[in-house]
């Protein structure tokens, strides 16, 4: 049996509901691949660094947020997800409440809110990704509802 040579990532869905629309907060990338593409704020986690840590870190390079928590959302492993080898990402999830202002660095070139249903194409398999932060958001909401009643 060989081992597999596997990177690991670290991404950061950020969510809020503006203008009663529950909206996504992309990054445009600047490099291959999917250069062009819109994706989630995310990137390699460095050698030593904690999960948790580089999604942070990424996160504020990226789009200039600055956050207290990042919840772990899912880890995401399927072979083929990344065209640059077995890359693994473990996904953190936020809803914030706020308008903050954003800002990138040079991996993207430009930061943006996507209502959650009418984003562009997005690179990797952040569709997916998206699909699991929004499922968490619906069963957060609900227990809150019934909490609440």
């Amino acid at each position: 049996m060989t081992r597999a040579n596997i990177s690991v990532t670290a991404d950061a869905v950020i969510l809020r509901v503006h203008d009663y629309q529950l909206q996504v907060l992309l990054v445009k990338r600047t490099k291959p691949p999917f250069e062009g593409q819109w994706a989630i704020p995310g990137g390699f986690v460095e050698e030593k660094e904690s999960l948790a840590d580089a999604a942070h870190r990424e996160l504020k390079e990226e789009t200039g947020l600055d956050v207290m928590y990042l919840e772990q959302l899912y880890a995401f492993g399927d072979v083929g997800r990344d065209p640059r080898g077995r890359v693994v990402t473990i996904a953190y999830f936020k809803v914030i409440d706020s308008d903050p202002d954003l800002s990138h660095d040079d991996e993207v070139s430009e930061v943006r809110w996507f209502p959650v249903y009418k984003t562009p194409q997005l690179a990797f398999d952040h569709k997916f990704i998206l699909e699991h932060a929004i499922t968490r958001y619906a069963v957060r909401t609900a227990q809150v509802r019934m909490e609440r009643s």
